[in-house]
């Protein structure tokens, strides 16, 4: 899957003088720790602060579409045209309830695309190339974060993802086994980041479902942090009843119910994410 045939790695289309959006990849190869969610309301809490995020739905389930209120009737083109070459990414987005937050849904097409596109030879950049032209037209407003919601395996759906991404957000469900699978993952990181996107890195861990009253929960969040350190976020997103109704409405739950704890957490993730990337911008400009 990283090999690209002649071992070189495909360039980035010319000619592109946009403004290129932050491009976060939400990833993780284990189901039902909550990257769906994750991307649906940390996209909500970015747009509640005045960020044009786009969310791009990778998962063939399309849970993110429908989270946002996208009926599976109305999806006539998705990221599968996209990654197919049948469709530009600007004209498959849809505008959602949330003012300044838009959706590129996904269909169940997508998971055949291994089959239809495995071996082109740019088979791991389609998604980037397709972020890349997103804000070349100078007539449509620019997306300024772009967030990635991917399936729950390490398959090519998920590499276009890590290629096409500036870095990785991880959700890490607060149950037993949670540092399991991170080290899988991390590793398929350093394999994406040697060979197809050098630029790569892991922005945070969001830990999630996290139970006050289950000493479990505690202890997974005291062994994250000490095995990943300053790379886990401070805020923690609870097991919360109203996070779980909310898609059933095709919400986020900021806009189901703002008071609620899940929408707090959200919020405070959000406000995390700015700052690190205000780090990363003086960093860069020093």
């Amino acid at each position: 899957m990283f090999d690209q045939g002649s071992g070189e790695v495909v360039p980035f289309p010319g000619g592109d003088d946009a403004p290129r959006p932050r491009v976060l990849a939400i990833a993780n190869q284990k189901g039902g720790v909550g990257k769906t969610t994750t991307a649906i309301n940390l996209g909500t809490a970015l747009a509640a602060t005045g960020e044009e995020v786009l969310v791009i739905d990778l998962d063939p389930q399309g849970n993110a579409s429908t989270g946002l209120g996208i009926d599976h009737k109305s999806r006539e083109v998705s990221t599968y045209d996209v990654l197919t070459g049948e469709a530009l990414l600007r004209t498959i987005i849809r505008d959602t309830a949330v003012p300044r937050l838009a959706i590129a849904p996904s269909t169940l097409d997508l998971a055949g695309l291994e089959l239809e596109i495995g071996q082109e030879r740019d088979r791991a950049f389609r998604l980037r190339d397709a972020v890349t032209a997103l804000n070349a037209d100078p007539t449509e407003p620019p997306f300024t974060y772009v967030l990635v919601d991917c399936p729950p395996s390490l398959n090519l759906l998920t590499i276009n993802a890590m290629t096409a991404a500036d870095a990785i957000l991880v959700p890490l469900q607060c149950e037993f086994f949670a540092l399991e699978g991170l080290s899988q993952l991390l590793k398929t990181v350093d394999q994406v980041k040697s060979s197809l996107n050098p630029e790569l890195t892991i922005h945070g861990i969001v830990l999630t479902m996290y139970d006050a009253r289950n000493n479990l929960s505690g202890q997974v969040v005291a062994d994250v942090r000490e095995f990943m350190g300053e790379k886990v976020y401070e805020t923690v997103i609870p097991r919360n009843v109203r996070v779980s109704e909310a898609p059933s409405y095709g919400k986020p739950v900021l806009v189901y119910d703002l008071k609620c704890a899940g929408s707090e957490a959200y919020l405070r993730l959000a406000t995390e994410v700015i700052q690190r990337e205000k780090r990363l911008t003086e960093r860069l400009a020093g």
